[in-house]
């Protein structure tokens, strides 16, 4: 079985990141998978967005016509990918910034004030360690344990708070899909 996901979002968000470090732990886990990036020429402030595709068996395309999985980090990217997903697929939405959106009635939301939390933590950008947290905790593709490692090795040389805050934002996502 093959399971694909986009992950969207502004430039400068860690769209890009969150996809691979995803595509990664799946990777130290022996899985096949896929991972495509895509982003504006302007990067920072512009769209951005990845797909990535874990499975049991080889993949064939790194295109995702119909993901199983979309993760927003923006009201623009919702406007571009919600259309995609699958009947039946799942939403993540990051409602510290996507208020007052019509959502497909067909889809499963998780509505995650990622942006919020990662201020409360004290650093917005661990917004997508947020979502990417809550996405682990609902899809299973790969062990939180296995994404941790990754993640210490991204930031393997810098300041350790720099790993104690996406850990702790990593935790927080899982923690708060029930």
């Amino acid at each position: 079985m093959i399971t694909e996901a986009i992950f969207a979002g502004f430039g400068g968000q860690g769209i890009l990141m969150m996809g691979y470090t995803l595509a990664r732990a799946a990777m130290n886990e022996d899985k096949y998978l896929t991972y495509m990036p895509s982003y504006g020429a302007e990067v920072r402030g512009g769209t951005a967005h990845c797909t990535v595709s874990i499975g049991d068996e080889e993949i064939a395309s790194p295109i995702a016509s119909h993901p199983d999985y979309i993760v927003i980090m923006n009201a623009p990217s919702l406007g571009r990918f919600q259309n995609v997903l699958k009947k039946q697929g799942v939403c993540f939405l990051n409602t510290s910034l996507v208020r007052d959106q019509s959502v497909r009635k067909d889809i499963k939301l998780y509505e995650v004030a990622a942006s919020e939390w990662a201020e409360d933590l004290g650093d917005i950008r661990a917004a997508n360690m947020i979502m990417l947290g809550s996405f682990l905790k609902v899809s299973g593709l790969v062990k939180p344990e296995t994404v941790l490692e990754v993640v210490k090795e991204n930031f393997k040389g810098k300041n350790p708070k720099v790993f104690e805050i996406n850990h702790q934002a990593l935790m927080k996502g899982y923690e708060c899909i029930s």
